[in-house]
Parts: C-alpha cells; structure tokens; sequence
C-alpha cells in the first residue's frame, strides 16, 4: 500500500504487544526493516519471530524508555543492525490505575518517566539517524484519554498523553529543519490481547458508545502510523489523528438518534 516504506529502518517501542505488536507487524508488511523493543527482550523476540515467519524482517531489542543510556545504546544497535534509523514510532507506555485519593508521587513519576520523558530520551536517542534519513519519521501515540476525554483513575496517564501532544507541537518547529516529521495517533477504546479477559458483555457495553459499533482493531492504529510515516505525508507536521470510530463525536448516547 506505502511502497515508499519498502527498505525503511523502523524502530518500534512498547513494540511486544497491543498497539505496538499492531504497529510493528504493519510496517513489516510494508517491507520494511522492524526493530521491536521491549523492556523484556524475550517479550519483544516473541513479537519479532512471529513476524520473521510471516515473511517479515524484525529482529528484537530491549530498551527502557525512561532512561537515556538504555536508549542512546539501543538507537546505535538498530542503526548498527539496520542501516540507520528512518522512522521512529514512540509508542511505549503505561496505564496503572489509581485514584486521586491514593495516588502517590512515585505513581505519577512512573507513568510520566515512561510515556512523557520516555518520549523525550527515545526521540533523542534516535535523532542523529533520524537526521541522517531520507525522511525522517517520528509517529507518538497517544490517546483521546487526556486531551479529549477523562477516565477516573487515569489522571496521570490523562496527563501524560496531553503533555505528549504539547511536545509534540514543539518539536515539530525545532525538527522542520532537517526535514523530519512528528505526528501524533490518538487511540481511541482498541481490542488488544489485555481486554480478551473482561468478557464478551463488557467489550460490546464499550462498543455501544461508539458510533462505528465496534472496538478498534490494532491494525486499524497501524494503518494511520503507516500514513503518516510515509514519503506522501511529507507535508504533514505537528498534527494528531484521532482513530476511534466516533467516539468523541455525540455528547450523549441519545445522540446517536
């Protein structure tokens, strides 16, 4: 579908599972060269052996997002292993719950250090071969939870996805300049491998607030990660996508008529 993506150096975050499993294969697909990182690399092989069976190219590495010398030494052993790095897809994160109530500091510290600062190290790391690309890529995702809707118990995870769109608008105006792109994809309620235990009712009572009816599928994620990386999405900047069926459209089930 995106020949332009055929060849292409693609490191993947949060890369073993959920969304990011969705991303990874996507590129793979493609024909590109897929970097799944983990923080578990055998997490992360499971993931890139299912592609390599399927005819891909991937290959596994682990990586803590939220510290810079993990990243800086992953960055060099995918360039290393790749050719370079042409397109980075921060998608690693986290999303415990707890109240307002209880929560601790260190409960904020951890879901910031992995999907705010952890965006930050990651496009650092990743920048000096980013530079060097053809088109420079950089897809964040984030969610509506935070900047467009609320959850209870998600506070901190609502805070850490609006300060990744804040970021974002920014480095966009500091990237333009060597020609490299950040986009964001914000997700809406997606049916990963983590939601199969709630049960059948549970998944369509969610399904029912959405005007599409169903849950979003992680390829679904994959294909506007796969535009926005793309040659063709080259005028396209500091912008986000939000992939969610509707969900953030009627301000009442009776809205749906």
């Amino acid at each position: 579908m995106w020949s332009s993506l055929e060849g292409k150096s693609v490191l993947v975050t949060g890369g073993s599972k959920g969304i990011g499993k969705g991303i990874a294969k996507g590129f793979a697909e493609q024909g590109a060269y897929v970097a799944v990182v983990a923080r578990r690399e055998r997490d992360a092989e499971q993931c890139a052996g299912e592609i390599r069976n399927s005819g891909g190219k991937a290959k596994a590495f682990q990586g803590d997002v939220s510290d810079l010398s993990s990243m800086n030494r992953l960055a060099f052993d995918v360039a290393d292993a790749f050719g370079g790095i042409d397109i980075l897809c921060a998608n690693a994160g986290i999303f415990p719950n707890a109240s307002l109530e209880t929560m601790t500091g260190n409960e904020w510290d951890a879901v910031m250090n992995t999907n705010a600062k952890g965006t930050l190290f990651t496009l650092q790391a990743c920048l000096p071969y980013l530079k060097q690309a053809e088109f420079g890529r950089i897809i964040v995702t984030s969610s509506i939870t935070g900047p467009v809707t609320g959850y209870a118990g998600w506070a901190h995870y609502g805070a850490s996805k609006a300060a990744q769109l804040g970021f974002m608008r920014s480095a966009a105006l500091e990237l333009a300049k060597y020609q490299i792109t950040i986009n964001a994809v914000m997700p809406g309620n997606i049916r990963t491998e983590g939601l199969d235990n709630l049960g059948e009712g549970y998944l369509q009572g969610m399904a029912a607030s959405i005007p599409l009816k169903r849950l979003g599928s992680v390829e679904d994620i994959a294909h506007a990660a796969l535009f926005l990386s793309s040659k063709e999405a080259g005028f396209i900047t500091g912008q986000t996508v939000i992939v969610d069926g509707g969900q953030t459209i009627p301000e009442s089930l009776e809205a749906f008529g």
